[in-house]
């Protein structure tokens, strides 16, 4: 029982980071159910102190959408900002790694982020991207962090 409960302990500190619903707009009006709408949320890079980013998704209304079985589309935009001191040694950081994942359909797709470690400009690469079990989609969104000594504000 106690192999158990580590190993699911560790299971969650290996976990992406969750995102906050910042706010939505609504898109398109719809009569039944839901209205189709882009939402903000934000997240910070769990290893990464001092590094926010926020990540901007379509989400399918009607009433597919309200009772969770719509399909997101894959359209997202990103963006990533020091927002205080970067706390981690970028030479200790995995090259590339998983920050933050969401279930965007029923059917086995997500939008995931990956942090990639420049080492030869000093700069955080997040890039979002969209994958399904058979195929993925070409829609991608890039941000960059060049670390950089924090002045406080």
């Amino acid at each position: 029982m106690k192999r158990l409960l580590a190993v699911a302990a560790l299971a969650l500190l290996a976990t992406p980071a969750l995102a906050d619903d910042v706010g939505c707009v609504s898109t398109t009006f719809r009569i039944m159910g839901a209205n189709d709408k882009v939402c903000v949320s934000g997240f910070d890079d769990e290893k990464v102190g001092g590094v926010t980013c926020y990540i901007g998704q379509a989400r399918t209304g009607g009433m597919s959408g309200m009772v969770g079985l719509a399909e997101d589309p894959s359209r997202f935009s990103l963006t990533c900002d020091q927002t205080g001191p970067i706390t981690a040694d970028l030479s200790k950081l995995p090259e590339k790694e998983k920050v933050y994942s969401e279930k965007t359909s029923v059917f086995f797709k997500h939008t995931h982020v990956y942090r990639i470690v420049d080492a030869k400009r000093h700069t955080l690469v997040y890039v979002a991207i969209s994958d399904k079990i058979i195929d993925g989609s070409p829609f991608n969104a890039v941000a960059s962090v060049p670390v950089t000594p924090w002045g406080g504000r």
